[in-house]
C-alpha cells in the first residue's frame, strides 16, 4: 500500500461534537432572534441569553473544527495487515 498514513477525518470525536455545538447554537441564534419576549428579557436581567448563549455556542464549534483541521488524528496502516489499522496493544 502507498499511502500508509490518513487522518481520522469525519469519525475524529471533535467533528461530531463541532456538529453539535453547531447546530445546537445555530438553533439558540435563530430562537433568540426570533422569539425574544419581554417576559424571558425579564427573567434574565434583560438578557438575550439564547442569542448569546447560541453564539457562544457557535464559536465554540468553530474552534474545534479549527483544531481539527490544525492538529488532524493521524491513523497509521499495517502494509502486513492489507490495510487494516495495525493493532497497538491490549487484546486484539
Amino acid at each position: 500500500m502507498s499511502n500508509a498514513r490518513h487522518s481520522a477525518g469525519a469519525f475524529d470525536i471533535r467533528n461530531v461534537i463541532a456538529a453539535l455545538f453547531g447546530f445546537y447554537g445555530i438553533v439558540l441564534i435563530v430562537m433568540g432572534i426570533v422569539a425574544d419576549s419581554p417576559a424571558d428579557r425579564a427573567r434574565t436581567g434583560d438578557v438575550n441569553a439564547n442569542l448569546w448563549a447560541g453564539i457562544a455556542m457557535a464559536v465554540v464549534a468553530v474552534i474545534f473544527v479549527v483544531w481539527t483541521r490544525l492538529r488532524p488524528v493521524i491513523i497509521e496502516r499495517d502494509p502486513e495487515t492489507h490495510g487494516r489499522p495495525a493493532a497497538r496493544g491490549g487484546l486484539s
